[in-house]
Order: C-alpha cells, then sequence, then structure tokens
C-alpha cells in the first residue's frame, strides 16, 4: 500500500495538464490563473487589514498602488528574466521580448515565456515607489502595510510552476521525489517548486503576518523581507536544477543565488540606514 501511495505521488505531475481550459485555439493555463489567484489573495488581505488594523491609508490609495505594482511585476518580471538569464539571445531577437513571436527561421507564434522573480520585485518597488510620489505617501511606512501580505500570494505563484510542469529540483533519491513530465532525463527530481511555496510563501507570510502590527515591520517591512527571501530562496536554490543554458554561474551558485545575495544585502543596507535616522528627521526624509 505504501509502495503504491509513493509511486502514486512520484508520478503525480505526469498526470497533471497544465491546461486549465481549452477555447478553440486559446488556452487558458493553471499557471495564469494561479498569478490571479496571487493578486487577489494578496489585495484581499491588504484590504481586510484597512478594516482590522486601522491603517492611516484609504481604498483609493491602495488600489492606486495595486494597479502600479501590477504593472510593475508584469514589466518588471519579462525584463528581469531577459537581463539576468537570457540576455545573449534576446539581444538577436528583440521582438521576442514582448512580443509572443520566434523570428529564427521566420515568424512564428511560441507564446512569451519567461519571468523573473527578482526582476518583478524591482518592478513592483518601482511602481510602489511611483505611487507613494503620486499619492504623497511614505514609502517605507506603505511599504512595510504592504509587506505581510505579499508571501501569501508569492505561494499561488509557486503553485503555479509546478502545475506548468516547470522549475522542478535536482536529481535526488529521496521518496518524495518526482518525475516531471517534460524532463528529457526522466529523473527522480526534488520537487523544489512545492519547497518554496512553503517557504517563500506560506513560512514568510506566517512570519510577517504575525508581526505586521509591530514597529519593526511597519517601518522597515520591505528591507526585511529582502533579507527574510533571500535567505529562504538561497538555501533551497542548493535543491533547484540550474537553468540549463546557464548552468553554475560561479563556482556552486547560481544565478537565483547570486540575486538573492544582492537582495539580502540591499536589505542589510537600508535596515541600518533607516535605523540611522533620528525619528524626526526620518519622517521627514522618508516622505516621498
Amino acid at each position: 500500500m505504501m509502495n503504491q501511495v509513493i509511486r502514486w505521488w512520484q508520478h503525480l505531475p505526469e498526470q497533471i495538464d497544465p491546461v486549465f481550459l481549452k477555447l478553440g485555439s486559446l488556452e487558458i493555463r493553471y499557471y495564469g490563473l494561479m498569478w490571479v489567484l496571487a493578486i487577489l489573495t494578496a489585495y484581499l488581505l491588504t484590504h481586510y487589514r484597512l478594516r482590522h488594523d486601522s491603517p492611516s491609508f484609504t481604498r483609493n490609495q491602495i488600489d492606486h498602488a495595486f494597479s502600479w505594482m501590477i504593472l510593475g511585476a508584469i514589466l518588471g518580471g519579462r525584463l528581469g528574466y531577459v537581463l539576468f538569464y537570457d540576455f545573449g539571445y534576446y539581444l538577436r531577437h528583440p521582438l521576442e521580448i514582448f512580443l509572443p513571436l520566434r523570428t529564427d527561421g521566420g515568424l512564428q507564434f511560441a507564446g512569451i515565456a519567461g519571468l523573473s522573480y527578482h526582476g518583478g520585485l524591482i518592478g513592483v518597488t518601482a511602481g510602489l515607489f511611483y505611487s507613494c510620489r503620486k499619492l504623497k505617501l511614505n514609502f517605507w511606512k506603505f511599504s512595510g502595510f504592504l509587506i505581510p501580505q505579499i508571501p501569501a500570494g508569492y505561494t499561488f505563484g509557486r503553485l503555479g510552476n509546478f502545475l506548468n510542469g516547470e522549475l522542478w529540483g535536482r536529481a535526488t533519491s529521496i521518496p518524495w521525489g518526482m518525475y516531471f513530465p517534460n524532463d528529457m532525463l526522466h529523473q527522480l527530481r526534488h520537487p523544489s517548486q512545492l519547497y518554496e511555496a512553503f517557504f517563500e510563501g506560506v513560512f514568510l507570510f506566517v512570519v510577517f503576518w504575525s508581526f505586521r502590527n509591530k514597529p519593526l515591520i511597519k517601518e522597515k517591512g520591505l528591507p526585511f523581507y529582502l533579507i527574510g527571501y533571500g535567505i529562504v530562496r538561497f538555501f533551497i536554490e542548493f535543491f533547484r536544477e540550474p537553468d540549463i543554458h546557464l548552468g553554475f554561474v560561479t563556482g556552486f551558485l547560481t544565478m537565483g543565488q547570486l540575486l538573492c545575495l544582492g537582495m539580502i544585502i540591499i536589505g542589510i543596507i537600508f535596515v541600518l540606514m533607516l535605523g540611522n535616522l533620528k525619528p524626526g528627521k526620518a519622517a521627514k526624509k522618508n516622505r516621498i
């Protein structure tokens, strides 16, 4: 019986159809639905806090910020993938950055594939920064209000990777390893997408949500998120298969780990910077 359960689990990804609904030539994938659920979850939790945590923000301010953050996530995620993961290719095929076409060997419809979390983070931060300037809000306090909800939404993003049969882990012999349908080597692998969904999503959400009303998160939520996510993702990358066309970028480190080290360093710099500002001076300098 146990062997049957293990076998079912190991071959589960091969039984999942990544297409949720097909209407003629139009395909709606679970990955896209997970994106919608991610945004909706973060949005609803934010409005929950508006009603129950008595913040000094309004519904209109939240809606304005989310609009720019969503745009930043899409543009930043795509440009981040281009710059961090396959710059040489897109330098030769610039039309493929935003158009769903392949230009080698004639024009072919291929869809748009490739988003970078770190690029998306930069885009979201830029969108939030612009929104704060437009609304004359304190950037650090507003980001501190939003940060606790973000990991909950990100959980769905990693589940989307799992349902899409992509970004699997390294080869392993553990019984909870899985076979992924697009793995040409057909090896038992770590389900690293599920590791990330739990630790980058559920775990970080529980931590930040538990301390959401503490001054530390209210004032330095974004820097601590950079540090927390960077550390968690850095270690999970040891179980995740490096991108085939990149491999290990330097020594035993992947591109994702290098970007996470950058996140951690920037987060520490921001924590120290905000800690060195006097309360009165901080309120003045941090108004953007």
